[in-house]
């Protein structure tokens, strides 16, 4: 497939598809006229790639993940090191620290938006209400 159609396959600018060739995350091969030629594969290929960004990881650490990868579903395979494993578990317990920050973060916020519904507000419009009064 062209690389039109895998972008609409996938959801992915046709810009990022390039740049994951460049960083050689995902290489087609070429038509004699130089076109992109994907298989099918290239889609499980670039949705995992995409997962893998959403998490945060960065292109060069995707490029050293997916050799370790034995389907496009994401099931690792003897060529996982220990070195890439421990990397990963870095990785993981850093996206747990941004979890459990907003969590905090959201928790905050319904305090916040408690706060302001209930006695804040409450207290905000009969102060409103008693100013209004006062005025007529």
């Amino acid at each position: 497939m062209k690389i039109g159609e895998l972008s609409r396959r996938t959801g992915v600018s046709v810009r990022s598809l390039r740049y994951y060739e460049e960083q050689g995350l995902c290489t087609p091969t070429r038509t004699p006229g130089g076109q992109r030629e994907y298989t099918d594969d290239a889609i499980d290929r670039v949705i995992l790639i995409q997962q893998l960004f959403a998490a945060g990881i960065r292109s060069a650490r995707i490029g050293q993940i997916l050799p370790c990868m034995q389907a496009p579903e994401g099931t690792p395979n003897e060529r996982t090191t220990i070195r890439l494993a421990n990397d990963l578990t870095a990785e993981r317990d850093r996206i747990e620290a941004m979890i459990a920050d907003l969590v905090r973060s959201r928790t905050l916020l319904d305090e916040i938006i408690s706060a302001a519904t209930s006695d804040g507000a409450t207290a905000a419009s009969t102060g409103n209400a008693r100013k209004a009064e006062q005025t007529t």
